[in-house]
């Protein structure tokens, strides 16, 4: 949907990554629907959304020399940036002894230190405008661990403790959110199902048991969690800033058993 007044992006440039495929992917084409100037980034390639006057840029957010390249060509694009997403994001397991050195760097790397990176880089034109936002995405597992994700789960916690710091840093000029969103149909997900799923079943069971441990009984379609980032991008959150918004079905808020 187009979107009321409070919901427009007109005139606004975004830049989103891991936009390649699930919840940036989602992000950046409902941002420009909703009239923001999309730079789209990626290790993979990007599906522009449609319309003209966007960008995609091949980068990996874990190297600091391609995020500052990626915010580089946003600017000398548009010659602004008002909007960043951060969404990139990988999934690797095992507990502490489990993970190698080279795993957890990995991970800490493309979730965490890249968030950094973009901030580190982008803020600067970020502070030039107003109406700026940020938002990272971070993970129910910042909050509650499942077994055997030591390194995903520390980087999601690490994501929300920046976040904090960067919206208290900024204040007023830039507002910094974050969500946490439960499983979200993604191809992260599905590739994870595929992992998991029990002797004899099938990935769309799996999901389908994920799904239902939510009090809502199902997990997040792409769209849902994209119109909360924009939400938190748009006017109508203009009163937030350092939020870390739950986007879990309920996940977090129930007590186990019946």
């Amino acid at each position: 949907m187009a979107g009321s007044a409070t919901d427009r992006f007109d005139g606004k440039v975004a830049l989103v990554t891991g936009a390649a495929m699930g919840i940036g992917a989602g992000v950046a084409a409902l941002l420009a629907e909703r009239g923001a100037q999309v730079v789209a980034v990626d290790r993979e390639p990007c599906p522009l959304p449609a319309g003209n006057g966007h960008l995609a840029v091949r980068a990996d957010v874990s190297d600091p020399g391609a995020v500052e390249r990626a915010v580089g060509e946003a600017v000398a694009m548009a010659g602004r940036l008002d909007l960043l997403v951060c969404s990139a994001g990988i999934q690797r397991y095992g507990d502490a002894p489990g993970t190698s050195i080279d795993l957890w760097r990995e991970v800490i790397d493309v979730n965490l230190s890249s968030m950094f990176y973009a901030a580190h880089f982008a803020m600067p034109h970020l502070l030039k405008n107003d109406g700026a936002a940020v938002v990272n995405v971070a993970s129910v597992q910042a909050f509650a661990a499942q077994r055997g994700v030591a390194a995903y789960s520390a980087s999601k916690g690490g994501i929300t403790a920046l976040t904090r710091a960067m919206a208290v840093d900024h204040a007023p000029q830039v507002r910094v959110n974050a969500i946490a969103p439960g499983s979200v149909d993604t191809p992260m997900l599905r590739k994870a199902a595929e992992l998991f799923a029990s002797p004899g079943g099938t990935p769309e069971e799996t999901v389908a048991a994920w799904g239902a441990m939510h009090p809502l009984g199902r997990p997040a379609s792409v769209a849902e969690v994209a119109e909360a980032v924009s939400f938190l991008l748009s006017r109508r959150a203009a009163f937030i800033t350092g939020a870390t918004l739950m986007v879990d079905g309920g996940l977090t808020v129930q007590l186990g058993g019946t």
